[in-house]
């Protein structure tokens, strides 16, 4: 099993949206590291939801129920989606201020490379923030 971060404005499509849907595509993505990222992705992967913007925290879990597939949303180009299902909600977020906070975690691309929309998480950081969320599987 592998681990990611998946980021979203909350304004855009928060986890509220996603868990009213319980399942959906995860589409839009239009910058080339997390295309190669997405097309990495297997079923049964687990993904932290992450809020970006005024929020950026870490809010929920999601797991990967379908494989890349073309983007529906790309008129144009070779763009790929997945499709995402709701596993649960964080029982605590967890902000990137507390994740920069936490040494073992300063590798992380979400830290390194803030601006990527898909990144792959180790299974480490994955637990870690599970941890930091209070938060069990």
């Amino acid at each position: 099993m592998q681990y990611w971060l998946i980021k979203t404005e909350p304004g855009t499509y928060s986890w509220e949206d996603f868990v009213e849907k319980k399942k959906d595509v995860w589409n839009g993505v239009r910058n080339y590291a997390a295309r190669i990222h997405l097309r990495a992705m297997q079923k049964g992967d687990l993904c932290l939801f992450y809020h970006s913007g005024d929020v950026s925290a870490c809010v929920g879990i999601a797991k990967v129920v379908k494989t890349a597939y073309p983007d529906p949303t790309a008129d144009e180009g070779d763009w790929s989606a997945v499709d995402v299902q709701v596993v649960k909600k964080l029982k605590k977020e967890v902000s990137l201020k507390a994740i920069k906070q936490v040494p073992a975690l300063a590798d992380m691309p979400l830290v390194r490379i803030s601006r990527l929309s898909v990144s792959p998480v180790t299974e480490f950081q994955f637990q870690t923030i599970l941890d930091m969320a209070e938060t069990k599987m």
